[in-house]
């Protein structure tokens, strides 16, 4: 069986990407699938050296956010693996990012019940008061909460894909951990 690795912009989309697989049975261990964070998309070309076809030879799978996208693909086509929409190789774009993909998914509701389990909903509240916030979308503001502080992204990306109701993940987190079977 051939070793699968995904590759991830950070930590918070691996634990987000590991978070959904065990939700929906998956053992990547025995699947041989590796999640890897690249600690930002800009580094891919030595991780698609490392794992790609001049490297290990891994199935190679990602996730990266829209803006990261023309230059994953940029990188894909020069380590070998051809020109074309990234979903043709087994990359999967986010509309803005994850967090994004998830606040849209769980609604804004949602959201705010898992920060207030965290006893949290108070600091979100005052960042939500905070000038240059104040006239933002409540989803704008939540995303600048999960981003704002270091660790929240980590923190909350696999308590917010926990939260998702079953049979129910952002689009492209899904098509991503279903492409693992394949």
């Amino acid at each position: 069986m051939l070793e699968t690795t995904v590759l991830v912009e950070g930590e918070s989309d691996r634990l987000a990407v590991e978070m959904l697989a065990k939700r929906l049975g998956h053992d990547l261990r025995m699947e041989r699938v590796s999640v890897v964070p690249m600690n930002g998309a800009t580094s891919i070309v030595r991780f698609l050296d490392r794992y790609g076809p001049h490297g290990a030879g891994h199935r190679l799978l990602g996730l990266c956010d829209f803006g990261e996208a023309v230059g994953i693909g940029r990188a894909l086509m020069r380590a070998g693996m051809g020109a074309g929409p990234l979903e043709d190789h087994g990359f999967q774009v986010c509309n803005a990012d994850l967090e994004d993909e998830l606040i849209r998914c769980l609604g804004v509701d949602a959201v705010l019940d898992v920060i207030a389990d965290q006893g949290e909903l108070a600091s979100f509240e005052l960042l939500q008061r905070q000038p240059s916030l104040r006239d933002r979308s409540v989803e704008g503001q939540l995303r600048r909460f999960f981003g704002g502080r270091s660790g929240n992204k980590i923190r909350y990306a696999p308590l917010l894909v926990n939260a998702l109701p079953e049979g129910q993940a952002p689009p492209p987190l899904a098509r991503l951990v279903a492409s693992f079977e394949s």
